[in-house]
């Protein structure tokens, strides 16, 4: 059993980094880019060692998914080095001196973002690559310029020590400082981090209320800091009529195996799914849940809260249950629910809560009106799916701002389990889905959170910031005089 890292030790971690930040500030960007290359080539010579290990501690499947998500981590590692060397991060800024601006005489101004300092990054248990220790986390911050604490989940604590040394170890003989980058280990650990005030921001994925404990802890500190929390997320999907008719089997298959997938152990997973009454997908969906096969889940502790949610679940007036196979053993089968509009409503918030999962809750709707009304009383998330078909564009349309409101991230005709990392991703979305709803955890935007802007108003050229000299040295692009001015 991996033992919690003592006072003594993490109070040698964060000084550490503290002087690795003092490092990280003035290095390039292409230098760190190289940094987050030599990390991502360790991490897959290390697979044959780094799979078995995550696949012993999480009971996922080696191939495809343990597989394909160290290939996902790897890739954002180099992906950030992508975000470095366009430099757009920065957001660099110039505005010379102008006598004539309308405001008054104008002084020479130049702004552009720099790291936000030392910071904590709680792993989540779901993803024990691409949101774990080498997640998309440590990955932007790092690109950022922050030196990263990471407190390692305990779901999976061999890997979390393993995959932190092969990165730690990867980054400095890359050239990057030592203390850039730590794992600590236990609860305590990590709250006693998150308190110092050293840290000046922290990341986290995980549950409501774990998410919402550290958020309350990190602005009740003497010096409160961003705290970006992905928590929850229920991820509704509306199918309009012509769906129905047009592919109705289909959308019941994929919908099933979107919300089967991982064991429904996905943040993204859909958990309510609103069809207008008379669908007439009963034999279909239960066809599709019949199809399934009962999955390990992460860990008893995740199993039992399962378990807990479903039966509250079951228990609601007016819900039934559609599916539901038998299961042997410790594996969890999928359960598929169903009831009405009203009833849904006067399951107040059980009803409309994330059950973390293999179990979705169906509720139809007699019209429009009521879908609408329906989706007024959701909680937000990171995810809303429509699927319709071009017949049902004006039936649609007056829903748009209902489920923009809910979510960061809109689906037409797709499955909101499958979030891949690019430029122009979006994940997030209000409270509960995160304590940030500016901001996304995945995507190159992600990088973002982990900076702040200065301003240097006056300075002489010899003591500006590379990016703020008018020879641009680094040839990244920003914005001069009002003017685009590309790199």
């Amino acid at each position: 059993m991996t033992e919690e890292t003592k006072a003594s030790e993490l109070d040698r971690i964060v000084a550490a980094a503290v002087t690795a930040a003092a490092a990280l500030a003035v290095s390039t960007p292409a230098e760190r880019a190289a940094w987050l290359a030599a990390g991502a080539d360790a991490l897959d010579a290390a697979a044959d060692e780094l799979i078995p290990l995550a696949a012993a501690e999480t009971h996922l499947p080696a191939a495809p998914r343990l597989k394909g998500e160290l290939a996902r981590t790897t890739f954002q590692l180099r992906l950030f080095g992508e975000v470095l060397r366009d430099g757009a991060f920065l957001g660099a800024a110039i505005d010379h001196a102008d006598p004539e601006w309308p405001m008054g005489p104008r002084p020479d101004i130049r702004r552009a973002n720099v790291p936000i300092g030392p910071t904590v990054v709680f792993a989540a248990s779901n993803f024990p690559f691409a949101f774990s220790v080498a997640g998309g986390d440590t990955a932007s911050a790092l690109a950022a310029g922050c030196p990263v604490v990471l407190k390692a989940h305990p779901g999976h604590p061999e890997l979390s020590t393993r995959t932190g040394e092969l990165l730690r170890d990867a980054l400095v003989k890359a050239g990057a400082p030592e203390g850039v980058f730590e794992v600590v280990h236990g609860v305590d650990a990590g709250v006693a981090v998150l308190k110092d005030p050293r840290i000046q921001a922290a990341a986290f994925t995980g549950s409501v209320p774990g998410g919402r404990a550290l958020f309350d802890i990190a602005a009740a500190r003497p010096n409160p800091i961003p705290f970006y929390g992905e928590l929850g997320s229920v991820n509704p999907v509306v199918v309009a009529p012509g769906a129905i008719a047009a592919r109705g089997e289909q959308i019941a298959k994929g919908y099933v195996g979107s919300f089967t997938l991982g064991a429904g152990q996905f943040c993204t997973k859909p958990g309510l799914l609103f069809l207008p009454e008379g669908h007439g997908l009963d034999d279909a969906l239960r066809e599709a849940v019949g199809a399934t096969s009962a999955q390990p889940m992460l860990n008893e502790r995740i199993a039992t809260g399962f378990a807990s949610g479903l039966a509250k679940l079951r228990a609601l007036p007016g819900v039934s249950v559609l599916a539901s196979p038998e299961s042997d053993g410790p594996d969890v089968a999928a359960t598929l629910l169903s009831t009405t509009a009203k009833a849904f409503a006067d399951g107040g918030e059980t009803a409309r809560s994330e059950c973390f999962g293999p179990a979705s809750l169906i509720v139809t709707y007699a019209d429009a009106d009521e879908l609408l009304a329906l989706l007024g009383e959701l909680e937000p998330g990171l995810t809303a799916t429509v699927h319709g078909e071009e017949s049902d564009v004006d039936y649609v349309r007056p829903l748009l701002p209902a489920l923009t409101r809910l979510a960061g991230r809109l689906l037409w005709n797709d499955w909101p389990t499958g979030v891949t990392v690019s430029w122009a991703q979006q994940h997030g979305g209000p409270y509960p889905a995160t304590t940030a709803p500016t901001t996304t955890s995945v995507g190159t935007a992600a990088i973002e959170r982990f900076l702040r802007p200065v301003a240097w108003q006056g300075f002489p050229e010899a003591l500006l910031p590379p990016p703020l000299r008018d020879d641009n040295p680094w040839r990244l692009p920003r914005r001069t005089d009002g003017t685009a001015e590309l790199n």
